[in-house]
């Protein structure tokens, strides 16, 4: 029987997570203590912390995110980890996911024409097109399926965000340094090909950190400016040219909008991040369930309308982020236990998405699973704005691969992480149909 401090190491230690996500330890949590303590140790360099509530029920977890009143976003910003110093925390206080109403509506209003399902639609040939000739590139060859996923949503961040082809990767190398800090392959990923980038993205590249820690050893914040002082100067760089030759993408009508600096570097980070490093784990993550259930791959295959449940069902089976942070801002009861003001609190979609009051057999993965009311894009206020993008998407990429041959080549390889559901390595053959 596991004890109390291995459940809470299972939850929180992102090597845990190599190994896979703790859902039985979810399932006893759910049960006994829906609502409970944990610790934060020290991992490696990073230092303890002062510990946080985990939040495990369907009800719960949907109760916190939809009382910005109760559970701010903006008091400690949405990581499990505190950000290093004051100025850390005032930076990342201005991104969108990290601000509560009335501020967060100012902000989601101005970036939510880009993600309406019109404006979505408009992009739906583009994004199939290039699902299409993604899937072909790799048509009877061994390939990692994650590194092949991966160019969908970065080349439509870009697409859309105006940045132009020559640069996209940087998208990828910056999400990987982020999401991936607390994995050795991914926490100095550089893959971008300098020979074709644009001068603005050379200019960025001399300002990348060379060393992820400060001069006294500590560990420099990945989210923190300092980290990502080559992300930023290419955001500012791409600002300067878009507002000499303003087009119709995201970026144009950011500046239009009359975002602070501090608002405008952080809603860079929101999109170059954010957006892309969630398909990038999802659409992997979602062909690695179906070959673990060849039954309801099959049933796919033989009746393709399923996919837009299907997905559906991929989305609450393999939710990419498994986790968000909010700080409580009164005292209060959550299922029988008092939180004080200024308290953690993080509340466990991966917990909630398998809740058995909700789900029935939450376990089974069921493409025709109805109603699916998973958390995987949120819920309240902070709802994930392209969850639009990210379903198009995904559809786009499973429509393509539901006629070919499929078949896993290695062992897939998981993320050290207790944020992003992730696998970094899915090693696969895809093969044209009989």
């Amino acid at each position: 029987m596991m004890h109390a401090e291995e459940m809470h190491e299972e939850i929180f230690l992102p090597a845990a997570y190599a190994s896979g996500v703790p859902y039985e330890t979810f399932r006893k949590l759910r049960a006994d203590s829906p609502v409970t303590r944990v610790p934060e140790p020290a991992v490696g360099p990073w230092p303890a912390g002062p510990g946080f509530w985990a939040v495990f029920r369907h009800a719960d977890v949907k109760h916190v995110l939809r009382s910005p009143d109760l559970f701010s976003s903006n008091l400690g910003a949405t990581q499990i980890r505190d950000p290093d110093t004051p100025e850390d925390l005032a930076f990342v206080r201005a991104m969108m996911l990290n601000q509560d109403p009335p501020d967060h509506s100012r902000l989601r209003r101005i970036v939510a024409a880009a993600f309406t399902p019109r404006a979505v639609r408009a992009l739906e040939d583009t994004i199939n097109d290039r699902a299409r000739a993604l899937i072909a590139s790799a048509l009877g060859e061994d390939t990692d399926f994650v590194e092949l996923a991966a160019d969908l949503p970065v080349w439509t961040l870009a697409h859309i965000m105006g940045v132009p082809d020559s640069d996209r990767r940087l998208l990828y190398d910056w999400a990987s340094r982020v999401i991936g800090y607390q994995d050795d392959e991914y926490a100095g990923l550089s893959t971008a090909d300098t020979a074709s980038m644009s001068p603005i993205a050379l200019l960025a590249m001399r300002q990348r950190p060379t060393s992820s820690t400060h001069p006294d050893g500590s560990p420099i914040n990945p989210r923190s400016y300092t980290a990502l002082a080559d992300m930023f100067t290419y955001a500012h760089a791409l600002a300067a040219d878009k507002r000499a030759h303003p087009s119709d993408d995201i970026m144009s009508r950011m500046l239009e909008g009359g975002l602070t600096t501090e608002e405008f570097e952080n809603m860079f980070f929101l999109f170059a991040v954010a957006g892309n490093e969630t398909l990038r784990n999802g659409i992997p993550g979602g062909l690695l369930t179906l070959l673990d259930h060849p039954t309801e791959l099959s049933r796919l295959r033989s009746n393709p309308t399923l996919l837009p449940s299907a997905v559906e069902e991929m989305l609450r089976y393999w939710p990419p982020v498994m986790d968000f942070r909010r700080t409580a801002t009164k005292e209060l009861t959550l299922s029988d236990q008092q939180i004080n003001p200024g308290d953690k609190v993080v509340v466990y979609h991966a917990s909630a998405n398998r809740d058995e009051t909700v789900f029935p057999n939450p376990d089974r993965f069921d493409i025709t699973r109805t109603p699916n009311d998973h958390v995987s894009f949120g819920f309240g206020p902070h709802f994930c704005l392209g969850a639009h993008l990210a379903r198009t998407q995904l559809r786009a990429v499973f429509r393509e691969l539901l006629p070919l041959r499929i078949t896993l080549t290695g062992t897939p390889v998981r993320l050290a992480s207790n944020f992003q559901n992730g696998l970094k390595h899915l090693p696969v053959h895809l093969a044209p149909p009989r």
